[in-house]
């Protein structure tokens, strides 16, 4: 029996799964912590891996690596890591995001050239505030490396030159999914010199051996290893309610979007995979159950007595500022208070509409630019509320399917893994398991009415 290891370096946590080729059953799992925080030094990626791994990982004849996009990890020309690793969530370049907007000509131009707007999240953003920030540091550095890069690279030792996959490598701002090609002149733009970066590898490539001789396939981002997790069928959109809340489908074409709503990513077989990416998700829940003196639980129960349109209230949920929109130094607002409205039922209620809407306008935006939207995957953590399965058919307007709890963006390594060890033109076709399906039951328009109106007053 072949067994593959996939592995989930997430913001949060490592994640690992050992899984039967021929089947897709798992038959091992692992997990360990990653330090909070906006940035990381990668070697505790590394410790956390080798924790969840272990028992694991020295049975696989093959393993992948999905990690968070965009990550900024630079090396020196010894290949240690120069300074702690700045991830996707960190917002200190966000002014360097519109100086470099600016300085290429504007939104449109790096839509061409990249497939992207920029914003604070994208690599190509955080190496511009190094040079501009720490030039100590920046001078040190020779090579940028994304977190799945670096690990995928550990895995095989030093000695096995650095790779990515077009999929990771679609984040960075410096490589089109369009033309398949890195734009060095934008790095240079960023950064000021030349910096090395890792090769692109194909989707089924094998581009290394652990030192217990498995194979190592080339590992792709966290969202694109999710799409191969799910194994997603045109019309299928992912919505995924984790950290952060992403909207994301495959696509047989790029999607060139010039407001930056939608991200023109690749995707990890050689497809295209548009993407709209928010802050603030599941967080926003447990935020307002603490706000209301409760646990998840107690949240679902109050928002669930509440009416649809929570008596008024409207809560643009941008507790961390935002990505989508492109809303930095943003703050939450709640609106539409009266004495009537605010009770603690319809709070909740607001919390988990307000987050629904933000990412029933992510849908939007992809079926905007011709992305079928048949059906929605509801994952992540969010996903197993109550009250978010009930509000999200109607606020997505389409059947809600909610896969089984699974470690998906592991899974998807997993069968990357299992695609480089037999070869193929696809990925092995393994079985998701559902858990529910809900249909919408009635109209929420007026619901994402009133949160399109307080968005546009609040922030025009």
């Amino acid at each position: 029996m072949a067994l593959v290891a996939g592995i989930d370096s997430s913001t949060q946590a490592c994640k690992v799964v050992l899984v039967d080729v021929d089947s897709g059953a798992i038959v091992g799992a692992g997990r360990a912590d990653h330090p909070d925080g906006t940035e990381a030094d990668p070697r505790a990626w590394w410790d956390a891996l080798a924790q969840a791994g272990e028992g694991l990982l020295d049975r696989a004849d093959a393993v992948a690596v999905g990690g968070q996009q965009h990550g900024m990890v630079t090396l020196d020309g010894a290949g240690e890591v120069v300074r702690p690793a700045l991830l996707w969530n960190d917002t200190r370049s966000a002014a360097a995001a519109r100086e470099l907007t600016g300085e290429l000509g504007g939104p449109q131009a790096w839509a061409d050239a990249v497939g992207l707007v920029l914003v604070a999240s994208f690599t190509v953003t955080k190496l511009r505030w190094l040079a501009r920030s720490e030039p100590s540091s920046a001078e040190r550095v020779e090579q940028v490396l994304l977190p799945h890069d670096w690990l995928t690279w550990r895995l095989g030792g030093a000695e096995q030159p650095p790779t990515t996959d077009r999929g990771d490598a679609s984040g960075t701002g410096y490589w089109s999914a369009a033309t398949g090609e890195y734009r060095p002149d934008l790095l240079r733009m960023a950064f000021g010199r030349e910096l090395g970066v890792p090769r692109v590898a194909a989707p089924a490539e094998i581009v290394g051996t652990t030192r217990t001789g498995a194979a190592i396939a080339a590992g792709t981002g966290d969202n694109m290893g999710a799409a191969l997790g799910l194994g997603l069928a045109p019309g299928d959109i992912v919505v995924s309610l984790g950290t952060s809340g992403t909207v994301f489908a495959t696509s047989e074409r790029p999607v060139v979007d010039v407001s930056g709503i939608v991200a023109g990513f690749a995707d990890a077989t050689g497809r295209h995979l548009p993407l709209v990416a928010t802050l603030n998700a599941a967080r926003v829940l447990s935020a307002a159950a603490a706000m209301l003196g409760t646990d998840l639980a107690g949240l679902d129960r109050l928002a669930l007595q509440a009416e649809p349109g929570a008596g008024g209230l409207v809560l643009l949920p941008y507790l961390d500022g935002e990505r989508t929109p492109d809303l930095p130094d943003a703050t939450g607002t709640l609106t539409g208070m009266t004495r009537d409205a605010m009770t603690p039922q319809n709070l909740a209620r607001a919390a988990v509409e307000g987050m629904l809407c933000g990412l029933g306008a992510g849908v939007d935006a992809l079926r905007a630019h011709g992305v079928p939207v048949e059906r929605i995957l509801l994952v992540g953590g969010a996903a197993q509320s109550a009250a978010v399965r009930a509000v999200a058919p109607e606020v997505f307007g389409v059947p809600v399917v909610v896969p089984a709890p699974g470690e998906y963006v592991a899974l998807g390594a997993a069968r990357q893994a299992a695609w480089a060890l037999n070869g193929g033109d696809q990925p092995p076709a393994w079985e998701v398991t559902v858990d529910a399906v809900h249909e919408p039951k009635g109209s929420s328009g007026a619901v994402r009415e009133a949160y399109a109106a307080a968005r546009s007053r609040i922030h025009p």
